[in-house]
């Protein structure tokens, strides 16, 4: 039974394609933890560190899947199962964008009075504070 699993091991590429990925790995890890700490960018665009995040975990994700999650070496029917799948999230992304994006169009005002607020500044929470402690807020 261990040679079955040895000729499955090294018709997979051996020890050194696993330690290469792994040196990739390490390499795509250093990447992302120098980028997240990056504060020159980080405060010039945080939009690039977050979409630079996003690709170098997305490689990761990509290299370990292939790899050690062997689906490189799967026949084809893996693409059956994955395309729709990947289909289907990206419909249902799309669908509840709209429903979160107008979720509070049609509240009624007392609805709107509960609904979480968005503060800009800590200046604006302590005018909450103060309405709070004076018995509400009538003039919302």
């Amino acid at each position: 039974m261990s040679d079955n699993h040895d000729h499955d091991h090294e018709s997979h590429g051996g020890n050194a394609l696993y330690l290469t990925v792994f040196g990739f790995l390490v390499v795509l890890t250093a990447a992302s933890f120098a980028l997240g700490n990056a504060t020159s960018i980080k405060e010039a665009n945080p939009g690039v560190v977050w979409a630079g995040m996003m690709a170098i975990s997305t490689a990761k994700a990509m290299l370990v899947i292939l790899f050690f999650m062997h689906l490189k070496w799967e026949a084809n029917w893996k693409y059956v199962l994955t395309i729709p799948c990947m289909m289907m999230s990206v419909f249902l992304v799309c669908m509840l964008i709209p429903d979160i994006g107008r979720r509070m169009d049609n509240y009624d005002q007392p609805r709107i009075w509960a609904a979480a607020e968005v503060h800009s500044s800590h200046a604006h929470d302590g005018e909450h504070a103060d309405e709070h402690e004076s018995g509400g807020a009538e003039d919302h």
